[in-house]
């Protein structure tokens, strides 16, 4: 007969353990890939310019395979958005070489400029993204990329072209480094850089005219249920090749941490058009008040893990700004404040709230709304 000890969440099976994956005798893993967000947005201080909602936010499902130290491969789909989200294989070099010179991905993954972009909606601190990262990030692509971890240093390189749903056409190189002079359980420090560099093509209309290539930045005021933007650079079109450059940092010391990143963007035109640079940056602090610390793995954070069985608490402050004004496009500018607040009920389940108080100006018009929002989700 076993007699219980102190309580810890490992000893919450119905939190921690569910029964989503089977493991084969030769180390392989097959499971599944569930994501499920419920969300709300109430808006206030707006003039009328948005619409209160709450309804699904995702709802991910899919399936991986994986053989530690030789590949993984996994393909979900997002049934809300209708589109499909990562699907690739990757095969490690130690595999074939006997020694460890990185890993090849093959399929549609994330392009790499945009810290924020890159990591998991599951895993983000907020709810949303911040105002560069919504309106700069690429998004997921169809391509092949090689990456390298150490201990102490990570590089990758990319090559992509159009997604999954056969929009964006054009191609894609980028590619992504970061240093990480202190890297220990609860105690990170990671600076980055990334950069990148699209040619977009123009489609080819009903009347089988090629048409110029387009390109557009905007973004909500981070919320994700309206299609509302306060500020937007319209559709410029003659678009010759994008250039995007990232900076990143991120230090974690136990229950505190930072999460800083510059993003700023080059469209040169081929129309004989001057070049349209913008920019935008976001800087945050975390406190998990239950004393635990938030994850970094292969270069990128991930959620708390609580180490009470009720869960682990945290509260986040974020500043974020983007200036989409440049030259004749008068795109705007905005800057948010969001306060933040996240409870962590094991390792699949997570509640989240934000307050967001957002001041934009364009072309005059000033229009500062507030948003509350609210996230309940489930992830394996």
């Amino acid at each position: 007969m076993l007699v219980p000890t102190t309580a810890r969440a490992d000893d919450y099976d119905w939190l921690n353990n569910w029964p989503t994956h089977v493991q084969f005798n030769d180390g392989t893993d097959l499971g599944l890939v569930l994501r499920y967000q419920y969300d709300v947005n109430d808006f206030s201080h707006d003039d009328g310019k948005f619409t209160d909602s709450h309804t699904n936010r995702r709802k991910y499902l899919g399936f991986y395979v994986k053989k530690p130290g030789v590949y993984d491969a996994t393909v979900y789909y997002d049934f809300q958005s209708k589109q499909w989200q990562d699907a690739f294989f990757r095969l490690q070099s130690q595999a074939l070489f006997g020694q460890d010179f990185g890993a090849i991905r093959f399929g549609q993954s994330k392009t790499p400029v945009s810290f924020e972009g890159v990591t998991t909606s599951t895993q983000t601190t907020f709810i949303e993204l911040a105002l560069p990262s919504q309106a700069i990030y690429e998004n997921r692509r169809i391509g092949i990329d090689w990456a390298i971890l150490r201990t102490h240093w990570l590089a990758s390189l990319g090559y992509y072209g159009e997604n999954m749903e056969g929009k964006n056409p054009g191609h894609t190189v980028a590619a992504r480094a970061a240093w990480v002079p202190i890297h220990a359980p609860g105690h990170v420090l990671h600076l980055g850089l990334a950069a990148s560099q699209e040619r977009p093509h123009g489609l080819v209309d009903a009347l089988g005219v090629q048409q110029p290539a387009t390109t557009s930045f905007k973004t909500p005021p981070e919320a994700g249920l309206t299609t509302v933007t306060l500020i937007s650079s319209g559709t410029l079109t003659g678009v010759d090749h994008i250039n995007r450059q990232g900076l990143e940092g991120l230090w974690i010391d136990g229950p505190w941490s930072i999460q800083s990143e510059y993003l700023q963007t080059q469209t040169t035109f081929n129309n004989g058009k001057p070049n349209y640079d913008i920019n935008g940056f976001y800087t945050y602090g975390t406190w998990v008040v239950t004393g635990e610390s938030r994850q970094y793995h292969d270069g990128n954070v991930s959620n708390v893990i609580p180490s009470h069985p009720w869960g682990a608490v945290e509260f986040a402050l974020r500043y974020s700004e983007l200036d989409l004004n440049d030259g004749r496009v008068f795109g705007g500018k905005e800057h948010d404040w969001t306060a933040g607040a996240n409870w962590y009920l094991g390792t699949h389940l997570r509640l989240q709230a934000n307050y967001i108080w957002a001041f934009s100006d364009r072309r005059g018009l000033v229009i500062n709304p507030h948003v509350f929002e609210l996230r309940a989700e489930v992830f394996i």
